[in-house]
């Protein structure tokens, strides 16, 4: 019985991972659940699984939460704070720790479950993002595993040689011309910019393809999603930004590719379910079953792949730029477009604001080299405030105009 402790559990990554390990009790054993501040979900999941510990940040919720499972006689411990969720991830008694926590939230237990050698299944992109070759190291020095969770990280790693031990691939540019990442295109693929700025956040988080969180939708519909895995794909493989394309894939069957110098290209197929890389990551470098439904190519029928529109979808370029530029500056890239899409799920900018804010911060910032996890969290820190004056600027801007708010 492997011990597995579960960041962000009450998330779709955290319920994804659940299912899976729920098809295979002779193999793991969750041992801890971390989460913000949903009790009523966690209260449910312990009673579920009975983990020995429950994480909330919130602490007001924690309480809440303990309440709750004394009332039902559910033995887990319930802790809170971000030392708390610091202290499961590093525990001894789970080896394996899923990291679902959306956005910057994530960074410490990462960081945390890194130093302590542990298999750590990557889902919160934003952690290797902001802290760069700072997470790397510790996964190296520790002898932790690094395994990507995103779906075409994890593809991208299923088409280059198994070799992947302290860190990140070993050898993993042997042979390869570049990566190929696609994407689905979001809700919005083929909307004017005339209709984009127009875009409600209902419509925003309705993504045809994939059932994810509201932050990751939107980031999805903006493509910002795609432009920080450029990021992260040449941090984990080593891969220089121009080695790293992005391809419109509508039907999400193909979730990734490498191309050779030899001309071969691998993809990794199946069906747009997050439990495939899951599965993955949790029995490599062995197979098991996921409960994902088998993919039938003849009732697909075609793959069709296009060049994503930079003009309407500016996020991409945006992070693309960062990712040559490198240091600290995806971590501000990273706080700008949570704080911008969070007002635009707030209703307070509109949606082609998201880019425009992030792209405000990054031209009013000057961005050094990672020299420690404290120059991280000082450049995050100066972006959030950079984009919240950036937000009520562009608010401002817009109701003296007599634009309509969302």
């Amino acid at each position: 019985m492997i011990g597995v402790c579960i960041l962000g559990s009450t998330g779709t990554i955290g319920d994804n991972t659940l299912d899976v390990i729920a098809r295979h009790p002779d193999r793991y054993r969750v041992i801890a659940l971390g989460a913000r501040a949903n009790w009523r979900k966690l209260a449910e999941q312990c009673r579920r699984v009975a983990p020995e510990y429950a994480v909330l940040m919130d602490g007001d919720a924690a309480r809440e939460l303990e309440r709750e499972l004394r009332a039902s006689s559910c033995r887990t411990q319930v802790a809170s704070g971000a030392s708390a969720l610091d202290a499961i991830a590093a525990a001894a008694e789970s080896p394996y720790v899923m990291a679902g926590i959306v956005g910057a939230a994530g960074l410490r237990p990462v960081l945390a479950a890194a130093r302590a050698g542990k298999r750590l299944m990557l889902a919160n992109k934003e952690a290797l993002v902001m802290s760069g070759s700072l997470l790397l190291d510790y996964a190296r020095e520790s002898h932790a595993t690094l395994l990507p969770i995103d779906s075409e990280h994890n593809a991208i790693f299923q088409c280059l040689p198994q070799q992947a031990l302290g860190g990140a691939p070993s050898g993993a540019l042997s042979g390869v011309r570049r990566v190929l990442l696609t994407a689905s295109g979001g809700p919005f693929l083929d909307w004017s910019l005339q209709r984009l700025a127009t875009a409600t956040p209902a419509q925003a988080v309705a993504h045809p393809n994939w059932v994810m969180g509201r932050k990751i939708s939107v980031d999805s519909a903006t493509l910002m999603n795609k432009g920080l895995e450029c990021i992260e794909a040449g941090l984990l493989f080593g891969l220089d930004p121009a080695q790293i394309d992005v391809i419109v894939h509508r039907q999400s069957i193909v979730h990734s590719m490498v191309e050779y110098l030899d001309g071969s290209v691998l993809a990794q197929l199946g069906s747009p379910d997050m439990r495939t890389p899951i599965a993955h990551a949790f029995a490599w470098p062995e197979r098991i079953a996921s409960g994902v439904q088998f993919l039938d190519l003849v009732q697909v029928g075609r793959l069709d792949f296009a060049t994503p529109d930079l003009q309407r979808f500016p996020c991409l370029a945006l992070a693309r730029q960062v990712a040559v530029a490198g240091g600290l500056a995806p971590a501000m890239l990273n706080a700008a477009n949570e704080v911008a899409v969070e007002a635009f799920l707030d209703g307070k900018v509109n949606f082609l604001d998201i880019a425009a804010v992030s792209e405000t911060v990054m031209q009013q910032s000057v961005c050094g080299p990672i020299s420690d996890l404290d120059s991280v969290l000082a450049a995050d820190a100066e972006a959030r405030r950079l984009a919240h004056r950036a937000v009520v600027a562009r608010r401002a801007a817009s109701s003296a105009v007599g634009a309509p708010r969302l």
